[in-house]
């Protein structure tokens, strides 16, 4: 039998095992939901046991509904939900408190503090990140100040940290190895990305004992062995989703961008070996790094995205399935006035606004269904060009987008996202490209693909959406618009 891929995806709403042939053609996808916990006002919460079995029960499935053997499998790559933030006993593996999700907002405050004690500068020129509750650090900082003896277990050198990868590798090596990678370690706020290293100057800002923090790696590296799944299988690739997603749609050259729609929406270009400073509150990160080499990206992150679309299924109850949108929104009035700012959990990129709320503008007495449906979707194509403007204000320059994610199944989005972006999108063959990106990975390690260089001629885009011109000028108008309404939420709460 020839050797198979398995792709672990851990994201904010579900969890996927995705199995890959030798060549990286997608064969399946086993999914488990996921649940969010709200337990206060912008609080979001995960619990790490439902994080593990389901990571657990999909793989396991997969492996059975396939008859793999476990020799069959020649590696495992791990791409996750990045930013959310976990802190268990070295002892137990038991976590001490639920995992905090990368949207959470409770340290909005400590955040504000931080800001001014003029800490701004200094934390962006290190990480590449702004001050904002969305990033690991001051999630770890309230756990360990908050919850009850968890900072002198931390201090006596009990606990360990990580972002959800890093919790995953854990658990599949049975406690051996406490390792995660330079792309999720760029987003934890306390890991200097000019030096490559964890920061001694951000962990005394933030009151964090070094010793609860994992070894940082390649991309491509020997993370350890799994006996979970009938005998020992190697894990030898982790990156973070949207860097996963970037490696997926094969963007290894200065200039080459993607857009993640998933739960939130998050757009990252290569920029190259030298990292690009944004001036307009984008963020710089890493990219990948492979054989010690550091690729840096600029990024752009909006916080809702599909949970919008999920938010009209299962709050409003407007439709059963997302699947059924792009057919709703054929019977949506052409005149209406409706539009909605999305920011459930505060603005992304380049807002900022942890404070932000949501909210629906220009109803009237046949706002309906279909009108509320469209003016979601597009609410999301404006936070893109909302980005996209930002990046060209600090250099970068677009040729096109490639796009990939659970919403670009639907071809009235893309098709209205190169109307509003007045740019050529390319949406790929296997839209999974998250999963793909780390099978990638995992496949150079243990030999069944060459090198990076060879991953190009993998990559096909299936359909090319280019910008209608007489939609162009009436996206533009209702992006001036919808900015205004933006204007608006800012600080409301």
């Amino acid at each position: 039998m020839s050797k198979k891929i398995i792709s672990i995806d851990q994201g904010t709403t579900s969890s996927r095992a995705v199995l890959f042939d030798e060549k990286c053609n997608l064969i399946d996808i086993e999914q488990k939901e996921l649940t969010q916990f709200f337990p206060s006002d912008g609080w979001v919460e995960h619990d790490p046991e439902e994080i593990w079995s389901s990571v657990l029960e999909v793989t396991k499935n997969i492996i059975d509904k396939h008859k793999i053997d476990f020799s069959d499998i020649g590696s495992i790559g791990i791409t996750n939900q990045r930013e959310t933030t976990l802190l268990w006993d070295k002892r137990t593996g038991k976590t001490v408190y639920p995992a905090i999700v990368w949207q959470d907002r409770r340290t909005s405050d400590f955040c504000d503090d931080l800001r001014k004690n003029g800490l701004d500068d200094d934390i962006h020129y290190k990480t590449g990140l702004l001050i904002d509750p969305y990033f690991s650090a001051t999630k770890l900082s309230w756990i360990l100040n908050n919850i009850e003896g968890v900072r002198k277990k931390a201090e006596a050198g009990y606990l360990a940290f990580g972002t959800v990868d890093c919790f995953l590798l854990w658990r599949l090596t049975e406690g051996k190895h406490h390792k995660t990678d330079a792309t999720n370690a760029s987003r934890t706020m306390l890991f200097n990305i000019n030096k490559n290293k964890w920061d001694v100057e951000l962990l005394k800002i933030f009151d964090i004992p070094e010793t609860i923090l994992p070894e940082v790696c390649d991309n491509i590296h020997a993370f350890g062995e799994t006996k979970l799944f009938g005998g020992s299988i190697k894990i030898g690739g982790i990156a973070g989703d949207q860097q996963a997603a970037l490696i997926g749609q094969c963007c290894f050259e200065p200039g080459e961008a993607k857009s993640t729609y998933g739960t939130g929406c998050f757009l990252l270009v290569n920029t190259g070996k030298e990292k690009l400073t944004s001036k307009n509150k984008l963020l710089s990160t890493i990219a990948y790094r492979f054989d010690g080499q550091t690729i840096y990206g600029l990024e752009g992150s909006i916080f809702v995205a599909g949970s919008a679309v999920q938010w009209l299924r299962d709050s409003l109850k407007l439709f059963q399935s997302a699947s059924e949108t792009e057919e709703i929104i054929k019977l949506r009035n052409m005149d209406s006035k409706a539009l909605v700012v999305p920011s459930f959990t505060g603005l992304g990129a380049p807002h900022w606004d942890p404070r932000a709320r949501g909210a629906i503008f220009g109803l009237s007495r046949d706002s309906g269904i279909p009108e509320l449906t469209a003016a979601t979707l597009e609410s999301i194509a404006f936070q893109t060009k909302s980005l996209i403007l930002s990046m060209i204000k600090d250099g970068a320059n677009f040729k096109e987008l490639r796009v990939d994610g659970g919403m670009v199944k639907n071809s009235w989005f893309v098709q209205n996202l190169a109307n509003t972006l007045d740019l050529t999108v390319l949406r790929p063959k296997e839209v999974e490209t998250t999963a793909l990106g780390v099978a990638f990975l995992a496949g150079i390690n243990c030999g069944l693909l060459p090198d990076i260089e060879s991953l190009n001629s993998i990559r096909f885009s299936q359909k090319t959406f280019k910008p209608k011109r007489d939609k162009v000028d009436t996206q533009n108008k209702k992006f001036s618009t919808w900015l205004k309404a933006v204007e608006r939420t800012k600080g409301l709460f």
